[in-house]
């Protein structure tokens, strides 16, 4: 049973037994901002509003980074992972790292 279809950011999954932790499970990605895009987001800055460009490139790191994390659970065996998170931080001025985590886990529907 290693078609992983269960992400959840709680601890447990309703209406599904828990029956081995296989431990941690992260996906990783670092994304920078072209110049055409800083210009463009300073322009939005500048006039208020949505930030439509920060907003897909944001978008685009977290999906990055959870496919990332998905592909790590299913090489460790997991149909689930449990207690998903995400973190970001600027590694330098326009460079941030995006990190999706949690605990893979193996579960069974109960019945």
């Amino acid at each position: 049973m290693t078609d992983l279809t269960l992400i959840t950011t709680s601890t447990s999954l309703e209406g599904y037994r828990i029956v081995k932790q296989l431990g941690l499970v992260r996906g990783i990605t670092v994304r920078s901002r072209s110049v055409i895009g800083n210009i463009a987001g300073g322009f939005m800055m500048i006039f208020g509003g949505k930030s439509s460009i920060y907003t897909e490139l944001c978008e685009k790191a977290r999906e990055e980074a959870l496919q990332l994390m998905i592909q790590h659970g299913k090489e460790m065996g997991c149909n689930a992972i449990i207690n998903m998170r995400y973190d970001a931080n600027e590694v330098l001025s326009g460079l941030t790292e995006v990190l999706a985590y949690g605990t893979a886990v193996v579960v069974e529907k109960v019945n």
